[in-house]
């Protein structure tokens, strides 16, 4: 269990021998250490399997060790050697079970037969798959399909999502959540807008070419270890790397290379940030207002002395549209304001803008501090802006990269597990397997919440995820998750999600994408999109952890079977025996991306799925690239901080998780150990509120909507982060989260800005 906690202060650099050292004691811990070993040098690799963590890009020819810490944890958390057998189950109920915790849980091993809750013993127990197949079916007739919801975690492969997505829709809904409705889906609603595409324009090979690169938002070390090779390499070559983050990061100070002998064997580290800006939560908006000023004037006198101007008039005028209006918007925020809101000066400002306006090609590259407020959408638009300010979009060594989190999320959206059916070829669909797809849009994760408390949501499907500690509003949440009528989870693994379940509650064990897939065929290949859209093959290379394990295809496939008429279109068992088969209908589907899809993944390094803006085609409303109007330097305009003791709470995660799965209790970049149950605060902050170090508090959400939201028992931890913020773990801190603070057009949740107030224990 979390305990007291101990501060070490780290001064070593992020990789290195720190990370070295990290990776042996979880193949120690997991067991199988040999065999995972071997196992990780196929990671990411031609051949190989694709990583079960992140979904930074895949490099060809990859390193000799194409992983990170956290990939290394991943895959040793996957193939521990710990199992979950029925005994386990037997000897405890559900109830005694829900006093581990989450790492407790998740730490007991691999789920290794189908289970069944027994209300009568409160005892998960054993069921065929067959009876299983049976009764969940039966379940979903004899519901209305709005009813259910489908819920996909990114991890699953192109091909279990594709059939996932399909099931659905052949039942009769469009409920298809996914983990992007709680990062990155600002980012998919703000990018057509501006530029036609929903995902990012940039590859491996723009990090080669650029001359400046700007990261928003992004804990590079903790949640994208691979990429510091990238920007390790560019920072050789002197190219600025210039960060905004409210809290200060280990990985872009001081980085060791475990690639590269000479460093590991030195006793220096490198620097990575060139500029390390410490701005104010949601501080991002009015940074970028204020750099885009900066290059306004400066290009206006620029031009009136007759100079060489700084904005990109040429691209400008051929390219996008809105231009005039964005100017005057921008020019109508004055510096205090710009200043106050960003936590910047204008000095600090100005630095920046002098490095963007000397370089040639700039990349951008942002994550969930951007997406994760109120104004999401509207702030990952205003980064576009400023990148087409110099025509930044569109050419080698330039672009705009959103950082996914999960391994093939992007992936999955891409074939069309998205609650928008105007997002998906419903026609196309349709017409391949002969039915009327559903045309009304389903809902979000956000949404499927709202509808789980309210009780119109009556089934909840997980293929992978934990989302009653991954949604906000848990203690509501955790209530009517329990009045659910079916819950049915398809994973590897014990989660809360499990034990908080409906009157029906079904685990379903499934492969890992590391392990063999053998069907009718022989062994199968799978494939996944990294975050710069490359599609790349998977390949299972261990053992299974049971002979009782089905894969995600056989067992969404098993479950079709029992809940849909026969189609003499569809063959489910086919499909099963064959993977080819899926992806033969993936690119009937939508053969602009995926013609020839399992020749194209096969090829070492995969094939790019086609992206228009990164050819300057702008597939918008206008057929140009937009400046939208900034009406506001607010990331949270309707949820103001104000008022005696009340701070701005960040969520974050330590370098020993992945979203909600936890390795174990050490924060080692952070210097914190022993503890989640933790807030950070600025040294002033607990000097003003009379503070000590490792005090217990407990957090209260500082909002007025008749709901008491609150977590207890927090251990005071001083921290470098901006006065008047505070920060603690996700997804400890979701309790005090509200379901309706969210980004106004994504619904991603805002959880980069909660007002709280912290109240001292008697």
């Amino acid at each position: 269990m979390s305990g007291k906690v101990v501060r070490k202060e780290f001064h070593g650099p992020s990789g290195g021998w720190g990370s070295v050292g990290a990776l042996g004691a979880i193949l120690k811990r997991e067991g199988h250490a040999p065999s995972t070993t071997l196992a990780l040098r196929q990671q990411n690799k031609h051949g190989g399997f694709m990583c079960i963590s992140c979904a930074w890009a895949k490099p060809h020819p990859p390193h000799v060790f194409e992983f990170c810490e956290n990939g290394a944890k991943a895959t040793a958390w996957d193939l521990t050697s710990e199992k979950i057998d029925p005994e386990f189950l037997a000897r405890q109920s559900v109830t005694a079970l829900e006093a581990l915790s989450d790492h407790e849980l998740e730490q007991a091993g691999r789920l290794t037969e189908p289970m069944r809750w027994n209300p009568e013993t409160d005892r998960y127990e054993p069921v065929s798959w067959e009876e299983a197949f049976r009764h969940i079916g039966e379940e979903l007739q004899a519901m209305p399909p709005d009813a259910a919801v489908f819920y996909a975690s990114g991890r699953a492969s192109n091909e279990a999502a594709y059939m996932y997505q399909l099931f659905a829709r052949l039942y009769g809904t469009n409920n298809l959540p996914d983990s992007s409705n709680m990062c990155h889906e600002s980012t998919s609603v703000a990018l057509p807008k501006v530029i036609g595409v929903p995902v990012g324009t940039v590859t491996l090979e723009d990090f080669e070419k650029t001359d400046c690169i700007l990261i928003f938002g992004q804990n590079t070390a903790t949640n994208s270890p691979r990429m510091l090779h990238q920007l390790d390499e560019a920072a050789q070559r002197g190219v600025p790397i210039i960060n905004f983050n409210p809290l200060r990061e280990r990985g872009l100070e001081r980085f060791v290379n475990p690639q590269n002998p000479l460093q590991m064997v030195a006793t220096g580290s490198r620097r990575i940030a060139s500029e390390d800006h410490r701005l104010r939560p949601g501080g991002d908006m009015a940074a970028m207002v204020g750099i885009c000023r900066l290059l306004l004037d400066w290009d206006e006198e620029a031009r009136r002395k007759g100079e060489v101007p700084l904005i990109d008039h040429a691209f400008v005028e051929a390219h996008t549209h809105g231009f005039e209006d964005f100017a005057r918007a921008v020019r109508k925020h004055d510096w205090p304001a710009i200043e106050q809101r960003s936590g910047l000066t204008r000095e600090a400002l100005e630095s920046v803008a002098r490095q963007y306006a000397a370089a040639r090609n700039t990349l951008a590259l942002f994550g969930m501090g951007l997406t994760q407020h109120r104004m999401g959408v509207e702030t990952v638009q205003m980064l576009v802006a400023l990148l087409l300010l110099r025509g930044n979009i569109g050419r080698i060594g330039a672009g705009i990269c959103p950082v996914r989190g999960h391994s093939n999320v992007q992936g999955q959206r891409a074939v069309w597990i998205t609650e928008k059916p105007e997002l998906a070829p419903l026609d196309e669909m349709g017409r391949m397997f002969g039915f009327e797809p559903p045309r009304k849009k389903g809902v979000d994760s956000v949404e499927a919440a709202g509808k789980v408390i309210s009780g119109e949501v009556r089934a909840v499907f997980q293929l992978g995820g934990n989302l009653v500690r991954s949604l906000p509003e848990r203690h509501l949440l955790e209530r009517a998750w329990r009045r659910l009528r079916m819950t049915v989870m398809i994973t590897t693994k014990l989660n809360r999600s499990h034990l908080i379940h409906g009157e029906v509650a079904y685990l379903l064990p499934c492969l890992s994408r590391i392990e063999i897939d053998r069907q009718a065929t022989g062994p199968q290949t799978v494939s996944t999109e990294d975050s710069t859209s490359f599609i790349h093959a998977s390949r299972g290379l261990r053992e299974p952890a049971s002979p009782h394990l089905r894969s995600e295809h056989a067992i969404i496939a098993g479950i079709a079977k029992a809940t849909l008429p026969s189609n003499p279109k569809l063959d489910w068992d086919a499909w099963v025996g064959d993977y080819e088969l899926i992806r033969e209908a993936i690119a009937a589907t939508y053969p602009e991306w995926y013609a020839e899809y399992s020749r194209r993944m096969r090829e070492p390094g995969g094939f790019h799925r086609a992206n228009p803006a990164r050819e300057r085609e702008w597939r918008t409303e206008t057929g140009r690239a937009n400046f939208l109007v900034p009406d506001s330097l607010e990331a949270d305009p309707d949820l103001r901080i104000s008022g005696s003791g009340v701070l701005d709470l960040i969520t974050v995660r330590s370098n020993d998780q992945f979203n909600t799965t936890i390795y174990g209790y050490d924060d080692r970049f952070r210097g914190i150990h022993g503890s989640r149950d933790i807030v950070m605060m600025n040294e002033a902050d607990m000097r003003r509120l009379g503070l000590q170090p490792e005090e217990r508090v407990n957090l209260v959400a500082a909002v007025q909507d008749n709901v008491h939201r609150e977590v207890r028992d927090m251990q005071v931890v001083p921290f470098e982060l901006p006065e008047g913020c505070v920060a603690g773990y996700y997804p400890e801190c979701n309790p005090l989260l509200p379901l309706w603070h969210h980004a106004k057009e994504s619904h991603v949740p805002a959880a980069k800005s909660i007002p709280v107030r912290i109240v001292r224990q008697a």
